[in-house]
């Protein structure tokens, strides 16, 4: 895509170039690990624009290393670019926390408190009686917005920091009772001074 003449510094065909191509590939990996999480997560039509753009940063990246064969600092630029995306893109997604979570308390402990604290922090919660190995358990189902889910869990180890929950990935939820979420913004951390927070009451 862009022609290197052949008097081109050697500054630039052995460390721009490969700068060049590793951010490519940072960005291209980034938005293929986003892709494959939005795919799981059923956003078909997120996933396919992700896609799009995906691949044209890959057609730009990989015509470079092909008219730098023999630059061999170009292939290290393109490995990093791939590790390096791979990372990153996994820290946008948790950032972005897109999705709900099932979380599975499994308690030995009186829960009627923790239940009635979910519910007051406006989750909705379905709990009930079981046995286990040491005896009778309560437990509780509640399923959260990712964003929400340290919060859950803090409720849960302020009621029972012993207590055994298990987290799974819901790809689809309807309805429910969710507590207000923030928005992509503050989830990214962006812009926290001007968005306001709803007041208590």
């Amino acid at each position: 895509m862009f022609e290197i003449a052949q008097n081109t510094s050697p500054f630039v065909v052995l460390v721009v170039i490969p700068l060049l191509i590793m951010t490519a590939r940072i960005i291209d990996v980034s938005f293929s690990t986003l892709r494959i999480v939005y795919l799981m997560k059923g956003e078909k039509l997120f996933a396919a624009g992700l896609g799009f753009f995906e691949s044209m940063i890959w057609l730009i990246a990989i015509s470079q290393i092909i008219q730098n064969v023999s630059n061999v600092p170009a292939y290290l630029g393109w490995a990093a670019g791939f590790a390096l995306g791979n990372y990153i893109g996994l820290l946008i997604e948790e950032r972005l926390a897109v999705g709900k979570l099932i979380v599975r308390v499994i308690t030995a402990v009186e829960a009627q408190a923790l239940i009635d604290k979910l519910k007051s922090a406006g989750y909705g919660v379905t709990h009930i009686n079981g046995q286990g190995t040491a005896g009778k358990v309560k437990l509780i189902f509640c399923v959260v917005r990712r964003d929400q889910f340290e919060r859950v869990v803090e409720i849960i180890q302020q009621f029972n920091p012993k207590a055994f929950y298990t987290v799974e990935d819901v790809r689809t939820a309807r309805e429910g009772v969710f507590p207000p979420s923030r928005g992509v913004y503050q989830r990214m951390g962006l812009f926290p001074v001007f968005v306001r927070q709803p007041k208590k009451k």
